[in-house]
């Protein structure tokens, strides 16, 4: 994957986005409904097609992913936005089921 999720919360807009969006609308719309972290998931109406749009430090990025066979997998749809865990979000991102990877509870060493 050429960008890493490390680091951010991860959100996903539940609504469909206007896909003519390009990087500057869909940053203008987070700002507007959302205010949160700049790691931003967008799906279009039709499911098939997702944007991703994140802060890397230095500029805003835009990825956009259309798959060919299949829709992503998408919560009900509902006004807001849910958090993905880096590992749901990469399933995602893959087409993969994320709702069926579930984090695992962190765990503080043991001092003997």
């Amino acid at each position: 994957m050429i960008f890493r999720a490390n680091g951010y919360r991860i959100h996903t807009a539940i609504e469909p986005v206007d896909f003519r969006k390009g990087m500057d609308g869909l940053a203008a719309h987070v700002t507007a409904s959302f205010e949160l972290d700049p790691f931003f998931v967008f799906r279009s109406k039709g499911g098939n097609s997702i944007k991703v749009l994140m802060w890397d430090g230095m500029g805003l990025v835009l990825i956009y992913k259309r798959l060919e066979a299949k829709c992503f997998v998408w919560p009900q749809v509902r006004s807001g936005t849910m958090t993905h865990s880096k590992t749901q979000f990469e399933a995602l991102f893959e087409g993969l089921d994320w709702r069926r990877i579930v984090p695992a509870q962190q765990l503080r060493p043991k001092v003997a």
